[in-house]
């Protein structure tokens, strides 16, 4: 199956599920000036093709102390790599995996309530992990902004 690009509307439409999932089908058809059906059958196709997901996002700005750890982590060999960043995201505590390129092969994104929490985690979840030759930490102290959808792709 061909991936099928978002046309203007779908963009649309992905732009105002964006801002808040719970707007009515009715609200974005009256917006967009579009049928409600129109809506509800293009989120219903970009949901089918894997083009969006809708879900609910924990707020962080409501954790009692919310840490965001970086973890990035060297691996021991190139053939490695894959399969590392497989079985860190498929770590439930992990929200964040990337191949990188640079110093480190893997940057890997949890929150943690404090440095124990941290410490444990790296020495039970990540550190086990075949192919883990190295981690180091950053630490977010103080969140400047936090948009849970990451960034907008520039069109």
């Amino acid at each position: 199956m061909s991936k099928r690009r978002l046309d203007e509307l779908d963009q649309k439409i992905v732009e105002v599920l964006a801002e808040d999932a719970r707007t009515s089908n009715r609200k974005i058809a009256a917006e967009l000036g579009v049928t409600e059906g129109t809506v509800r059958g293009r989120i219903k196709r970009m949901e089918d093709e894997g083009q969006i997901r809708i879900t609910a996002v924990t707020n962080i700005d409501h954790l009692r102390n919310p840490t965001l750890a970086y973890i990035w982590i060297e691996v021991d060999s190139a053939a490695e790599v894959k399969a590392v960043a497989q079985a860190l995201a498929d770590t439930p505590q992990i929200g964040f995996v990337a191949v990188t390129l640079g110093r480190f092969d893997i940057l890997a994104i949890t929150l943690v309530q404090n440095n124990g929490q941290l410490a444990d985690f790296l020495n039970t979840k990540v550190s086990v992990i075949p192919g883990v030759r190295r981690t180091e930490c950053s630490l977010g102290v103080t969140f400047v902004k936090h948009d849970y959808r990451m960034s907008k792709i520039l069109g």
